[in-house]
């Protein structure tokens, strides 16, 4: 299928799914961004609030992306300029050495077998004298293996402020400019038509919106290595474009080596797919990573394609219904079967 043909029919099938969504009441509403080489189309289907309609322009919480937006790629910077190595122990960077996890290496973070707490409740820390990455190594280790594990995030977070002087969302900042995004951010964002809400966790309350919804990165002041970025569907296209670009050898500010290695299968994560460094791999080379709130970034690197998704599906509750059957589309547009005859 030829690439502008690919565009017209993937663009058709998720804005379809987008609708049924949205006129069954699941979400308010969504964008997306499908797009190869230097194509790309937008979709918006939905609103934003009662009154104004959702655009790829819209800011909407990304949750997990946070995780392959901001700490992924500043960590192959940080590998790149020496200042990390994938396999030193936390104990090389921290005064850990006499914590359980002080043996925990960034490599092990990304690839999420590091055997850290699963359990991401930050909460407990509140109001002690206790340094938020010390409690993190402190807890003891779990049993070897691959679990999903949001802490490990956030403890590189506060590793690459601790190593750089400076703010996560600093750093994400001046790399998302090299990256070409010019409307990422970590919150708060002003409540408006150009942000869209998250969830109303007390009925009669207001919802989140402009703030983090994740409750952790909420406690760290809405800058954190596993959530708390905010991104449009014109700038997720943009990141895409780069990092695949990147990927086929170009220079940038992330190492091409890197993101290579990054998408190789380096772990089972079990229903035969493979965790590689921080991204999800498929048996058919798709590369990709969700966010709770709602979103997804999808990528081919063997065909350029990809296909990224923002909803607030969060918003009428955490069930987010028809949410699976959203990134399943997005991913089914990217199967060797959607490449056939391609030019």
């Amino acid at each position: 299928m030829r690439d502008g043909d690919w565009l017209t029919e993937t663009g058709a099938q998720i804005r379809g799914v987008l609708k049924v969504m949205v006129d069954a009441g699941w979400l308010p509403g969504g964008t997306a961004v499908v797009g190869t080489g230097g194509m790309w189309e937008f979709v918006a289907v939905g609103r934003v609030d009662a009154e104004h309609d959702t655009a790829p322009d819209v800011s909407y919480d990304v949750a997990s992306l946070t995780k392959v937006m901001a700490t992924w790629p500043l960590v192959g910077q940080a590998v790149a300029e020496g200042i990390m190595d994938l396999d030193a122990p936390m104990s090389e960077y921290l005064d850990v050495d006499h914590l359980p996890g002080a043996e925990v290496t960034t490599r092990q973070i990304l690839t999420h077998t590091s055997r850290l707490n699963p359990v991401t409740w930050l909460e407990r820390y509140a109001g002690t004298d206790q340094d938020l990455a010390e409690a993190i190594l402190a807890d003891p280790l779990e049993e070897p293996g691959y679990r999903y594990i949001d802490r490990g995030f956030i403890l590189l977070g506060l590793l690459l402020e601790r190593l750089y002087g400076t703010g996560l969302d600093r750093m994400a900042h001046d790399l998302w400019g090299e990256l070409g995004l010019r409307s990422t951010t970590f919150g708060p964002l002003a409540r408006s038509p150009g942000v869209a809400p998250t969830e109303c966790r007390l009925p009669g309350a207001a919802p989140a919106w402009g703030v983090v919804h994740d409750e952790s990165a909420a406690l760290m002041g809405g800058v954190a290595g596993h959530a708390g970025v905010f991104t449009t569907a014109i700038d997720l296209g943009a990141f895409a474009r780069e990092v695949l670009r990147l990927h086929g050898g170009g220079r940038g500010a992330v190492p091409s080596s890197y993101v290579r290695t990054s998408w190789q299968p380096h772990v089972d994560a079990g229903a035969r797919l493979w965790r590689g460094l921080g991204w999800l791999v498929t048996p058919e080379g798709v590369v990709y990573h969700n966010g709770f709130t709602g979103t997804s970034l999808f990528m081919h690197p063997e065909s350029g394609r990809y296909v990224g998704m923002l909803t607030n599906a969060v918003h009428y509750g955490r069930d987010r219904t028809g949410l699976v059957d959203l990134r399943s589309a997005a991913r089914s547009a990217l199967t060797p079967q959607a490449h056939e005859s391609s030019s």
